[in-house]
């Protein structure tokens, strides 16, 4: 049985990866899972959310020793569906600035070794966060600026941590193009090669 392809989807928060992730479902032939950030938060108890989500900042180290543990359960869950035949498309966050590294990228990549995988870079200027932010801020779920805080800390954590090292297969920015323009983008990535190597040199 031929292996499922990955697609890893890696940016802050309201930078428009689930946006994509649904497109890639709605328009890429075949079977594809979403298994991300948002699915994975939904599964895990209450008292250890955010979990996989946890921001940079080292503000929970009482959460910090289960992190790569879910990490790892989430790339094991979307490693056995590969190996299934089935595509996933996965929308996550990925940060090393938690009260002290936990190195949890490299374990990941590690654990989707010999399977396809393309890692892609989701960018996008913080300027069109905050405004993102404050457009869904009603409900609380995310921090959204004022006046007197333009872009609250958390968020700049958020924009400067989670593309280190930046290593990717290919970026996007979902500023200057729409979740179905990012998709066919990766579609074409994917298409016209070279062979996504990201994940073996984090690995």
């Amino acid at each position: 049985m031929e292996a499922g392809q990955i697609i890893i989807l890696n940016g802050a928060p309201r930078s428009g990866k689930s946006s994509i992730a649904a497109a890639v479902q709605e328009m890429f032939d075949g079977v594809w899972i979403n298994l991300g950030v948002d699915a994975f938060v939904q599964i895990t108890p209450p008292r250890l959310r955010p979990g996989i989500g946890l921001r940079p900042g080292g503000e929970r180290p009482d959460l910090e020793a289960f992190v790569p543990r879910l990490y790892a359960a989430l790339y094991e869950t979307i490693a056995a569906h590969s190996r299934l035949g089935l595509n996933v498309v996965a929308d996550v966050g990925h940060h090393d600035a938690y009260s002290r590294p936990l190195d949890i990228l490299r374990d990941c990549a590690r654990r989707l070794a010999g399977l396809p995988v393309l890692f892609v870079g989701v960018r996008c200027p913080v300027d069109v966060i905050m405004q993102r932010r404050a457009a869904s801020g009603a409900d609380g779920a995310y921090v959204t600026g004022s006046v007197d805080d333009p872009v609250p800390l958390p968020v700049g954590l958020w924009q400067e941590e989670v593309h280190r090292p930046g290593v990717y297969d290919f970026e996007v920015d979902t500023s200057r193009q729409n979740p179905a323009e990012c998709a066919i983008a990766i579609r074409q990535r994917l298409d016209a090669g070279p062979e996504p190597l990201a994940f073996r040199r984090l690995a």
